[in-house]
């Protein structure tokens, strides 16, 4: 039945042995098993599409509700010594998962030994079922009505420059000095205008502009800002090693961009494994920190 619900749910046969880390005529043969025990069939299946048959749709709506109280009832036996166990699949943005979440990845797991990550990289939207993910920790606001979302920080953003952008000209003093320089656009968050708002009288100051270069990585934006190409806006914490060392300098310093939320997601379901459930609470608990300390001074 696992199998079955994973194959819908994915959309293919291929699709669910890559998510159950099996081959596909494993898959088929579990598929062919539950058919001839209910005598049922339950997916037609052509070479460009599968669909369910009107048992199929019966057995999928009746096969999640059994699943579910099965894993409730194996919760209940286990009670407080519920042990995480299993493999979690969890998407995090490029930056954030390469740097500043490997130190609570790294506890999570001291913690957890019968427990493995996978650890997946990219900024685009997560598409939980289809892909077999079971958390996503997003920077950027939520629109998703379908999932869990936990705000657990703030990131936030300060403009930069390299002194070489700012040789012939004044030190800005003020954001509307900002805009005569080049630029660079870090297209995830902001393209040809931002808005600056400061810290201390909550003026906020909008600034246009044409980019010399527009990137959806964060760490491009920031190598090219070391390279003297323009000025940027990213996450102080990605910044603040270049400031101290003097690669790049912070700019109109009590003037900020608008901080970035970071959630947590993860789909509803009424039994979620101790695997995530442990994940997400020790996430709370550490990003924060790890978030406070890599911005300390900046």
């Amino acid at each position: 039945m696992q199998t079955f619900l994973r194959i819908v749910d994915a959309g293919s046969l291929s699709s669910a042995a890559a998510q159950l880390g099996t081959t596909q005529p494993t898959v088929s043969r579990r598929l062919q098993a539950l058919e001839r025990s209910l005598g049922l069939r339950l997916l037609q299946r052509s070479t460009h599409a599968m669909k369910l048959t009107e048992d199929g749709a019966r057995c999928y709506e009746r096969a999640k509700e059994l699943l579910a109280n099965w894993e409730m009832f194996e919760a209940d036996l286990r009670g407080a010594s519920d042990e995480p166990e299993g493999t979690l699949r969890v998407v995090v943005p490029h930056a954030f998962g390469q740097q500043l979440l490997v130190e609570p990845l790294t506890q999570y797991l001291n913690r957890h030994a019968r427990v493995s990550v996978e650890w997946l990289l990219h900024d685009r939207a997560v598409d939980f079922i289809a892909d077999g993910i079971d958390c996503a920790i997003h920077v950027g606001e939520v629109h998703d009505p379908s999932v869990v979302a936990i705000r657990v920080a703030e990131v936030p953003r300060i403009v930069v420059a390299a002194p070489s952008v700012l040789a012939n000209v004044p030190m800005p003093t003020h954001p509307d000095e900002l805009a005569r320089l080049p630029w660079l656009s870090l297209r995830t968050f902001y393209r040809n205008e931002l808005s600056l708002t400061h810290v201390d009288t909550g003026e906020v100051q909008s600034i246009a502009f044409q980019p010399r270069l527009s990137t959806d990585s964060l760490y491009a934006l920031r190598s090219a800002a070391v390279n003297g190409l323009g000025i940027g806006v990213a996450s102080a914490w990605v910044l603040r090693e270049d400031i101290v060392s003097g690669q790049l300098v912070h700019l109109v310093p009590r003037w900020r961009a608008a901080p970035l939320p970071m959630y947590l997601l993860y789909p509803y379901a009424r039994f979620h494994p101790a695997r995530l459930r442990r994940f997400v609470e020790l996430m709370r608990e550490t990003i924060p920190a790890a978030l406070a300390e890599a911005t300390h001074g900046v």
